[in-house]
């Protein structure tokens, strides 16, 4: 065994700490420091026979002073030192200290690699313990080049301990996690996998850790693991098998193997072998049956034990989606906690509830909790849980329930989170649309959404009612005298304005035979809000003018006279003053026939994919939005577990016959207007499949602050992307969806970028019709940058090459690390950086509404840690942290200052590089 120095107290330590327990005041504390430091300088400098103990007290103090914050710039040698020492309490200091302090490009790692190798090939397992914790939690590329050869050995060799196991497996994962290039097992693999065998639970549950980040990478290579991984479950899940006290967890058995044992089986189909697939149906019913046992301990620690191992067995369940008994038994179990006074479980029996809702084994059972639901988003005091809640009414609705479901949506939406309101306004109008029973309830449903929400009511949802409302003859009549009587009451939304302006200028005609709503009065109706609304509503409503002249010609002179007065003619606003002159000389000049010819009604919309669909797709990311069907489909389930080409299928309107029966893009235009130019304008014929598609930038800026969602779609292709940053590497998993029903062929996308690295696994050329490919990229900063990475994606549809490209979200911001300070050094910090290149502000409108959760939202997105009580005005946001890139590190500090009243923000940003904070400034700004 290693040898033990004597005297591991370490008073000089102990009474160091002491000194600085005892410092009242900063000052006091830097000042203890500062002597400290320059006392441990000079016995490195000038005593060069210090002993092994002394190294290690000393680097043990400049490991706390380091901790508490301050810079050191020496003593790395000494650390080194001490590796080479025979006793464990020195060798562990300077590992320790490597650990924490050595940047994985310094000089010193060459001499840090030759230690780690003799401690590697040492017969003291304590040593190769150190060793490979060291590896592990540097985990730099040349440390991954010098030992990824020799770890998987150590892994699975016969006489290796079985701590020393664990720790090569961990380090392995390590490894794989920052250069995964580098780590192959090669004919290593089958003895890797064959430790999910061994006696030692630890040694299982490292190398599980190990095989599933394998196993996402080449599934097919650990594809053997799947009869294994079942059969170590069944031992440990199934009471009979064996006993694991040793290895309970308030008496469940080894939870966290189990978990990671289910995780595994999630990266592949349902298994091929008939005993195996048996085995493992009869694991998920003991785990089933166990739920429903009552607790064997009131500590909290049991329960999320328990449910743990529960909820990842659910998801396997939902990830299979081929067994009905299970598919419901699982239903069930999650609508018991849809009542349970645990918050946390209530969140997560609403999300799995959601992926349950799309199977078609179970999407009758989901239906049964309906009301459950309905009380849960009523009364639910956490807004996460609501989100949930309303995703959930939202994955259930068919056409059995859809008028319920809209009718407590509506209910709810008059008292719903700002945050959610949108959403909300979304999914009630997809689902009026998809399941309207009739046009007149589809027609109330949506002017009630504008009524009660309407600052929250998108553009799309506007346009689509006006689309539906010009394609549908039937319902014309209706949607004229509906709008009429909205556009009564003493406040109307502006967005009804819109409507109602549209709809009475194409249709006012139908409705003037009452006498309550004759043309006069329904120019007076209209233009008595005129002076209350925007500059292009206004210019609506000069449209619906002329169409009022066309339609009823006993109120032309009326018209004429508000056309021609001087608030009009000769209005500051450009547009409004041109539609006004060029309105009163066409009605001047034009006979009726030309007026007739010029405004008459506008033909039926292009039938094409519901806009108000794609914006909620955007909203939601690739493959999150549950399909919408009357008997949910089965969905083709890929090796990774992805569900291919769930968020491309159109949306199904049997009713308003608005099915995406053409190759025109997702994204719906505007209501068209009444201009000439507005006319000619809309007379475009559809978009061939085989165009060449556009450079996509419009969607970049939005993943300034989110890592996952939509980043380009049109006729032809969706592309998705989920990322994750940490210093400076990165990973982006990029999703190519097919719409299509046709191949891609040649597919190639291809990255170009400067500073920084991108490595790029390669995909197949082929994409089926309808079918989603994955393509993943590795990330790396060199040095701070100004210009993101293009991909370029070039392939062959129907004997046409199609190029598209554009921007990946990579920006200098997402290789931020929160740093968390008080407010003492938040300001000392700040005056450190004063130098006027340092510093960059930027005073700015705000593009958006001023929403204190959103605003804290996007700035924790942007990646910063935001910073309670740190400013003297608790309406200031303040903010730290730290850009990471391979060359250095540089600190930023932010704050921004909104003035609701004014509706600005100024934005100041202090980096120690002038550029850093220009670009953090240009990309922040950006964002409100």
């Amino acid at each position: 065994m290693p040898a033990v120095s004597k005297g591991d107290g370490m008073r000089g330590l102990a009474v160091f700490i002491s000194d600085i327990r005892n410092c009242k005041s900063k000052e006091a504390e830097v000042k203890r420091i500062n002597k400290e430091l320059a006392n441990i300088r000079s016995k490195f400098k000038g005593d060069k026979s210090l002993d092994g103990y002394s190294k290690r007290k000393y680097v043990c103090k400049l490991l706390f002073i380091f901790l508490l914050g301050h810079d050191i710039d020496f003593g790395h040698m000494e650390a080194v030192n001490l590796l080479s020492s025979n006793k464990y309490t020195e060798k562990q200091i300077g590992y320790l200290f490597i650990s924490v302090l050595v940047n994985s490009n310094s000089d010193l790692i060459r001499l840090i690699n030759n230690a780690i190798k003799n401690d590697l090939s040492s017969r003291y397992p304590v040593f190769m313990k150190l060793a490979l914790h060291c590896i592990a939690n540097v985990g730099s590329r040349e440390m991954a080049e010098a030992f990824v050869q020799e770890i998987p050995r150590i892994l699975v060799a016969g006489d290796t301990m079985d701590s020393v196991k664990q720790s090569a497996a961990l380090c392995l994962l390590r490894l794989h996690r920052t250069s995964p290039d580098l780590v192959t097992m090669g004919e290593l693999t089958s003895r890797v996998v064959h430790l999910l065998n061994d006696q030692h639970l630890g040694v299982v549950t490292a190398a599980t850790s190990l095989i599933i980040a394998m196993a996402q990478k080449n599934p097919e290579e650990l594809k053997v693991s799947i009869p294994l991984a079942v059969g170590r479950l069944g031992r440990i899940v199934i009471p009979a098998a064996s006993d694991l006290q040793d290895y309970a967890y308030y008496f469940v058995p080894a939870p966290w193997l189990s978990v990671k044992l289910l995780r595994l089986l999630q990266c592949y189909p349902p298994p091929e072998d008939d005993s195996v697939r048996s085995r493992l149906a009869e694991c998920l019913e003991s785990i089933l049956n166990k739920a429903q046992e009552p607790p064997k301990s009131k500590k909290v620690q049991h329960s999320n034990a328990k449910y743990a191992v529960l909820f990842e067995a659910i998801s396997l369940i939902i990830h299979y989606d081929s067994d009905p008994g299970l598919l419901v038994r699982a239903c069930n179990q999650l609508g018991q906690f849809l009542q349970h006074r645990e918050t946390n479980l209530r969140y997560l029996a609403l999300e799995s509830m959601c992926t349950l809702a799309s199977s078609e084994f179970s999407h009758e059972a989901v239906k049964t909790h309906i009301e459950t639901v309905i009380s849960a988003l009523k009364t639910e005091r956490d807004v996460s849980v609501r989100q949930r809640a309303v995703d959930l009414l939202y994955a259930m609705c068919d056409r059995s329930n859809a008028k319920q479901i809209v009718a407590e949506l509506l209910d709810y939406l008059e008292t719903a989170d700002y945050s959610i309101r949108e959403e909300i306004v979304l999914k009630v109008a997809v689902i009026a649309e998809k399941y309207a029973v009739d046009y007149a309830w589809y027609v109330d449903t949506i002017l009630n959404l504008i009524r009660i929400a309407g600052d929250h009511v998108s553009e799309e949802v506007w346009y689509r009612v006006i689309q539906i409302v010009i394609s549908r003859e039937e319902v014309q009549g209706y949607a004229a005298k509906t709008v009429f009587e909205a556009l009564q009451a003493p406040a109307c939304h502006e967005n009804l304005v819109k409507v109602g302006g549209y709809i009475l200028g194409e249709f006012g005609n139908l409705i003037a035979g009452d006498p309550r709503s004759s043309p006069l009065v329904q120019f007076n109706l209209l233009h008595s809000k005129f002076h209350l609304c925007s500059v292009p509503t206004r210019a609506l409503l000069l449209s619906t003018y002329i169409k009022f002249i066309n339609l009823f010609p006993e109120i032309k002179v009326t018209i004429q006279d508000v056309l021609r007065s001087s608030s009009q003619i000769r209005n500051s606003d450009v547009e409004l003053q041109q539609r006004a002159v060029e309105y009163l000389r066409l009605s001047c000049v034009a006979n009726t026939d030309v007026l007739a010819t010029v405004l008459e009604e506008m033909p039926p919309f292009l039938e094409r994919e519901s806009s108000i669909l794609s914006k909620l797709k955007k909203r939601k990311g690739p493959g999150l939005l549950p399909e919408q069907e009357d008997s949910p489909k089965d969905k083709n389930t890929g090796v990774n577990g992805t569900v291919e080409s769930a968020s491309l299928s159109p949306l199904s309107a049997d009713l308003l016959g608005l099915s995406s029966t053409s190759s025109q893009s997702s994204s719906s235009s505007a209501p068209r207007g009444s201009l000439l130019v507005d006319i000619f304008a809309d007379n475009q014929s559809p978009v061939p499949e085989a165009a060449a598609a556009p450079v996509a930038t419009e969607n970049f800026s939005k993943f300034v602050c989110k890592n996952s969602g939509v980043l380009f779609e049109n006729q032809m292709l969706q592309i998705g992307l989920k990322s994750e940053f940490r210093q400076n590497l990165g990973r982006l998993h990029v999703f190519y969806g097919n719409k299509t029903s046709m191949q891609f062929l040649d597919f190639s996308p291809s990255v170009v970028c400067h500073d920084v690295n991108v490595h790029a696994k390669s995909v197949d050329p082929v994409v089926n019709g309808g079918a989603q490919l994955q393509q993943m990229f590795n990330i790396e900063c060199i040095s701070d940058f100004q210009e993101a990475p293009s991909l370029n994606i070039q392939f062959r549809y129907g004997g046409t090459l199609q190029n598209i490209g554009f921007k990946l979200p990579v920006t200098l911001n997402k290789f931020f690390q929160p740093t968390e300070m008080s407010s003492q050094e938040f300001f000392q910090r700040w005056k450190q950086l004063s130098i006027p290149q340092q510093e960059v502000q930027k005073i700015f409108k705000a593009k958006n509404p001023m929403d204190m959760d959103v605003t804290k939202a996007k700035i924790a997105g942007f990646g910063v840690a935001l910073l309670d009580q740190v400013d003297p005005n608790p309406s200031n946001f303040v903010g730290a942290g730290i850009i990471h890139t391979k060359t250095t590190q540089v600190g930023c500090l932010m704050r921004l200052e909104p003035n609701t009243q004014a509706q600005m923000y100024r934005l100041t940003l202090r980096t120690s590089r002038d550029s850093v904070s220009q670009q953090l400034c240009e990309l922040l700004s950006d964002q409100f």
